[in-house]
């Protein structure tokens, strides 16, 4: 499916929304079937579970049997809707504020992995232009202080704060993607390349792709676990690499 994008709501009723202000008014007649927490709730297990692409508004109010139009007195679409689920669910991290930047750090991004591998959906979400309610904000709050622990110029900080997070997020979806792709297709990723051995045997140039071929004969693409660990090993490998980066340009 095509991307779902986070931003792309009304901002003051997204925001207001998001840090819940104004609350819900008190109902003056019939109390009201839903609220806001009940729908993102309802939305979420249906993104868990059937995927975005299946959540609707039509389809939230399915899950909470109630009629569709009862949940537009709280959320004015899907783009408000999809903000408030992927904010809920960066809620879940629960970070923890002890040790040193580095362990601060590979924590919230343990945390945000986990997070993606609970909800696979939030793979295709962009959040480019982000969910500004608290879920994003503790968290990118809980970065920047492990950060300006480090001993890094302020500016420093920012930057490597992006660095960081376009890493975390970028590498925790591909290894969703990957998963997912296996549970939809049937067809785990060996099997796909194993599929696909004719290409390296018939139409792999080695003279034209000398850097491939003498890493292969080197021995660099040999594994022991399947594509999965090594993706999930390349996670830890790259995240240890950029804070090495890091910290090498700390003064």
């Amino acid at each position: 499916m095509a991307a779902e994008r986070s931003g792309g709501g009304d901002p003051a009723r997204t925001l207001a929304l998001l840090w819940r202000r104004p609350p819900e008014p008190k109902p003056v007649g019939r109390k009201p079937k839903v609220s806001v927490d009940q729908i993102v709730t309802a939305a979420i297990a249906v993104a868990d579970r059937d995927g975005l692409g299946a959540m609707s508004m039509a389809q939230v109010a399915q899950e909470l049997n109630v009629g569709t139009m009862s949940l537009y007195t709280h959320v004015p679409g899907k783009a408000e809707l999809i903000d408030l689920m992927a904010d809920t669910v960066l809620q879940e991290r629960d970070l923890a504020s002890e040790g040193t930047w580095r362990e601060r750090v590979k924590h919230y991004a343990d945390r945000t992995r986990a997070v993606y591998q609970a909800h696979p959906w939030m793979r295709d979400v962009s959040m480019v232009r982000p969910p500004l309610g608290p879920g994003l904000m503790d968290g990118q709050e809980f970065v920047l202080a492990a950060l300006a622990d480090s001993g890094l110029e302020p500016r420093e900080v920012t930057v490597a704060h992006v660095a960081i997070e376009g890493f975390v997020h970028g590498a925790a979806a591909s290894e969703v993607d990957d998963q997912q792709l296996a549970e939809t297709t049937g067809e785990s990723g060996d099997s796909w390349w194993g599929a696909r051995q004719v290409f390296w045997d018939d139409y792999f140039d080695v003279e034209r792709y000398p850097a491939m071929t003498a890493l292969w004969n080197a021995g660099a693409y040999d594994t022991e676990g399947t594509l999965a660990d090594t993706i999930t090993g390349s996670f830890d490998y790259g995240l240890e690499k950029l804070l090495d980066g890091i910290e090498g340009g700390m003064r």
